[in-house]
């Protein structure tokens, strides 16, 4: 049923592309080159919003050729535009706090880049939070050399909270019980369902988790404002502040709107200055690193499971499925003019097993030569840490949560919920075991001993692929293991990671693992590659595209349409994007 749904829907979708392509077939051949970039540019930015790691996959925009900007293209943009004489600075709106630290992070050294080569950029809110927190967003902010605040506005440097729902008692209530086990007392993802409250370990890994992180905001604002960071840390304590109370504390330059913000920038830009987002300026500009030798760049984000990986249209997030990592790792190794291989993890774990399949696939590129490089997100914990385990070099940002070495399981007994609506079950088994893993009953003293056995063995397995990829005694892994989750910073200092840093700092890893000179580029190639058009909608109408299909079949006319339409997209988009037109959807991030 599920496949006729989306079938019926692609069919839908190809039809409306063929209707809409017959009233764009003039704008499309009449559709001018794609111009150069301003002699005078301002490049704008819309950091409101976290970006995605890695590109989508089963949308409409995919399907009509229109990419979602993620992460990486804004990094690129940010890169590029450094090193072009036309753009002379950067205008970026804030305010929101819903991206990551570990994204503000990078995306500060990029600015910080970006500034080193003499070029401004000024960074306008209306409010860094409203009524909330806002230290993220101002966090990234004190990156820029000009900060403007709108009136009436916030400051909201808060300080940083985390907080835990505890769901026991509503299982109590239903008459559910959890029968969960883990290795070991630090692994507190099964606490929200067993405990009522944070267990004593939990509160200690937290309580380090937010100390760490706001250490890292408290130094990085006070750098960036030239204040001493206890001065910083008493601001903070303060907080929020309003409007002239930031501007008396120096935390902001400039008081005023949007429009009178973006008119100094464009004066400061000079005369003539245009205006182009950062998803124009690569149209027009290119990406960097598309030339020199071949680096694979493989994303791992999401909930590892076995299995493809999978995309949700709706969202923009996905699962990273064993299968389709161990193909691209496999297509990588394979190919003589990949040189060397960076890993993009951004995952909080997820099957034990699948991780175990991705671990092997990473080992193996290395085996057949090819140097791994990981480069951790958000988060790259439990399973996130295991499949990184076996690179060549691990690098973080200081606020990327990782470690969690360790693992949980166990199953809800739902009896007694059935029994309070009426409802009986009755079962037929053979063997001792058929009903270990039912809901309808708990584990026997056998079955119980068998669980426990299987953490054991899995626990133990994960600490020896630790051991080995990061050539770490026994001892020293069990130290840092026990399910501990720790910042990029404090897992440097353990040795579960080699560098602190994002992209830039990887790709630099990359050319000393692969030999390739320091001031020479390289070409990143994007591995699984990426499905086109075609490759979409033949697989959600359930076949794959022939080549009689691809040149004078079934996909031949589509695929002229899907064209037709990109081109008119594209041009829309170069008539009417706004200044900071990203919109971007919310990652998953700590």
């Amino acid at each position: 049923m599920r496949r006729f749904i989306v079938g019926f829907f692609a069919v839908i979708g190809a039809l409306v592309f063929l209707v809409v392509a017959v009233a764009a077939g003039i704008a499309y051949w009449a559709a001018p080159v794609t111009p150069p970039v301003p002699d005078t540019t301002l490049l704008t930015l819309n950091l409101n919003q976290s970006y995605p790691e890695a590109p989508p996959a089963d949308t409409v925009g995919r399907i009509i050729g229109e990419e979602q900007l993620t992460l990486r293209d804004v990094l690129d943009a940010l890169e590029k535009a450094a090193a072009d004489p036309k753009v002379k600075g950067i205008f970026a709106r804030m305010g929101d706090d819903e991206i990551s630290v570990a994204q503000v992070q990078e995306l500060r050294d990029a600015i910080t880049a970006f500034r080193a080569t003499g070029k401004f950029a000024i960074a306008y809110a209306d409010t860094f939070g409203e009524f909330g927190p806002g230290i993220h967003s101002y966090y990234l902010a004190s990156a820029f050399d000009e900060i403007w605040l709108q009136p009436q506005g916030l400051v909201g440097l808060t300080g940083l909270r985390s907080e835990t729902p505890f769901i026991r008692g509503t299982l109590d209530k239903l008459a559910i019980t959890p029968s969960f086990d883990h290795r070991s007392e630090y692994k507190s993802a099964m606490n929200s369902i067993t405990d009522t409250a944070m267990t004593p370990a939990q509160r200690e890994e937290m309580t380090e988790i937010v100390n760490s992180v706001y250490g890292q905001i408290a130094h990085g604002i006070a750098q960036g404002r030239k204040l001493g960071e206890a001065e910083m840390r008493d601001l903070i304590g303060r907080g929020p502040l309003l409007t002239e109370d930031a501007l008396a504390a120096h935390l902001v330059d400039h008081i005023g709107y949007r429009d009178e913000a973006e008119a100094a920038a464009r004066t400061r830009a000079g005369s003539g200055v245009e205006v182009l987002g950062p998803g124009t300026y690569l149209d027009r500009a290119g990406h960097p690193h598309q030339s020199g030798p071949v680096v694979a760049l493989i994303y791992g984000t999401g909930l590892i499971q076995r299995g493809s990986s999978t995309g949700n249209p709706l969202t923009g997030g996905g699962l990273m499925g064993a299968e389709t990592m161990v193909r691209a790792f496999d297509d990588a190794a394979k190919n003589k003019d990949v040189r060397a291989i960076l890993f993009r993890i951004d995952s909080p774990g997820g099957s034990a097993i699948a991780s175990e399949t991705i671990w092997r696939a990473v080992q193996h590129a290395r085996d057949r030569g090819k140097p791994v490089v990981v480069t951790m997100a958000s988060v790259a914990g439990s399973g996130g840490y295991y499949v990184a385990a076996p690179a060549d070099k691990i690098v973080a940002e200081p606020a990327t949560l990782t470690g969690s070495i360790g693992v949980f399981a166990g199953k809800f007994v739902t009896t007694g919920l059935w029994q309070k609506l009426g409802i009986s079950w009755d079962a037929v088994s053979l063997g001792d075991n058929a009903g270990m893993f039912s809901s309808m009953e708990d584990f026997s003293p056998e079955q119980h001993q068998r669980f426990e056995n299987f953490l054991d063995a899995t626990y133990g397995g994960f600490k020896d692929r630790v051991a080995k990829g990061r050539k770490l005694s026994a001892d020293a892994v069990e130290a840092v293991a026990k399910g501990r989750v720790w910042t990029g910073e404090d897992a440097k200092t353990r040795n579960l990671v080699d560098a602190l840093g994002g992209f830039s700092t990887a790709l630099t890893l990359v050319k000393q693992a692969a030999k390739i000179p320091a001031d020479q580029d390289v070409t990143l190639k994007l591995y699984p590659q990426p499905e086109g058009p075609r490759e979409i909608i033949a697989r959600l109408l359930g076949r794959t595209p022939s080549q009689d299909d691809t040149s004078t079949g079934t996909f031949a006319g589509l695929e002229q349409s899907l064209r037709m339409v990109r081109a008119v997209a594209l041009q829309l988009r170069l008539a009417s994007e706004p200044p900071g037109s990203l919109t971007m959807k919310p990652a998953q991030a700590p």
